[in-house]
């Protein structure tokens, strides 16, 4: 990475742990595990279901928060909260087999997820966006880092622990990445980061032309599908391929979601500055579109591990391209909005794909390889940058 500086990896290195600790484990823990409570702790897919939800509603409120409070995601105080809360919150999941309790906990863990993440972001915003603009990617890969992470770890419990023992390790796992993450310089960092809110020098607003708007509309959209189509595999990926493949194949396709992911983001920020970003976006939809199709239509360990590498290789890089392209079109606020739009389809992708479970997993899969391809289309009519024209 050129152009690195020490105080690029005083951003890299703890927001990457922080983002591997809030997300990829705190969040998509549950998804290697769930199997794990359904086969010992009796738990239902519709309530496997449910509890995704509840996360995902976590999450909105916590972008909402972002919004409403921007001055939340600028605290050391908060952003060191939210890193407690989710060590706690996989602590209450390994503590107790209470439905309620754990819906609890899920909400909780949504909340914090979502805080971590938008501070995350902006220190990223702030502190790269010039010579290290290419190490963000590699922050927003620790969340990739932390899929794999729990996958490793739930792989290699399987067979001689239980789901609370998946639980505990996490929390474990959790607590060694918030240590690293403690010292993120969150808020009151120097650089332009503030620009897009005020004209150059002058503390008035920017004025955000028709255009801009247009694209950014468009934008929401798009992020919005993409989160209610995505989350359909985030959540059941594992599950579906358990239910056609031995178990160890879904923890291990899962490990190799997290590993495919680690790169993606720095990779498509290379990208799109080589191709429109749109342009960049719109094909990484498609293909996460058909990963996503690859299991509800085949069957075999070959198929169930390259889709692991399709889905963990686009859907990080949708976030980061999507986080990105929003910033550069200079709305207030823009990565606490589009976390929102992200917040409602995650919320809405698994209360559409509940009444598909009774018949098995591969149903729920196409209707998220549908919705993915759907979210293709708004980028159609995306203009990157300030003086997009549209």
């Amino acid at each position: 990475m050129p152009h690195s500086t020490p105080g690029v990896w005083t951003v890299v290195v703890p927001g990457a742990a922080a983002m591997a600790l809030a997300m990829g484990v705190g969040r998509f823990g549950f998804t290697p595990i769930l199997p794990l409570m359904q086969d010992q702790a009796g738990l239902a897919p519709e309530q496997g279901a449910q509890l995704a939800t509840v996360n995902y509603l976590g999450y909105l409120l916590g972008a909402v928060l972002a919004l409403v409070r921007p001055a939340v995601t600028s605290s050391v105080l908060a952003f060191r909260i939210g890193l407690v809360v989710q060590i706690a919150t996989l602590v209450a999941m390994a503590a107790t087999a209470s439905v309620p309790a754990w819906a609890l906990a899920r909400l909780s863990s949504g909340v914090a997820s979502a805080v971590v993440f938008i501070a995350v972001a902006g220190v990223v915003a702030v502190r790269l966006s010039h010579g290290g603009a290419r190490s963000g990617g590699w922050v927003y890969g620790g969340i990739g880092g932390g899929i794999a992470l729990s996958g490793v770890l739930v792989l290699a419990l399987e067979r001689a622990g239980t789901w609370s023992t998946a639980w505990w390790a996490c929390a474990v796992a959790a607590a060694a990445l918030a240590a690293v993450a403690w010292a993120l310089p969150v808020g009151g960092a120097p650089g332009p980061v503030r620009a897009p809110a005020s004209r150059a020098g002058s503390g008035s607003p920017v004025r955000i032309g028709p255009g801009v708007r247009r694209s950014f509309v468009a934008l929401v959209i798009s992020y919005l599908l993409e989160g209610a189509g995505y989350i359909i595999a985030g959540t059941f990926l594992v599950a579906a391929i358990r239910a056609t493949s031995p178990g160890w194949i879904g923890s291990s396709a899962w490990v190799v979601v997290g590993l495919a992911a680690l790169p993606s983001s720095a990779l498509y920020s290379r990208l799109a500055s080589s191709f429109p970003p749109a342009t960049v976006l719109r094909t990484a939809l498609l293909v996460q579109a058909v990963g996503m199709l690859l299991p509800a239509v085949f069957s075999g360990s070959g198929v169930a591990l390259f889709a692991g590498v399709v889905f963990g290789g686009t859907f990080l890089g949708i976030v980061s391209l999507g986080m990105g392209t929003g910033a550069r079109m200079g709305v207030p606020r823009s990565a606490a909005i589009l976390t929102i739009a992200f917040s409602i389809g995650q919320i809405l992708g698994p209360l559409a794909a509940a009444p598909l479970l009774g018949g098995g997993y591969a149903p729920a899969l196409v209707l998220g390889a549908v919705i993915v391809t759907l979210a293709a289309a708004p980028t159609l009519l995306i203009r990157s940058g300030r003086n997009a024209t549209g």
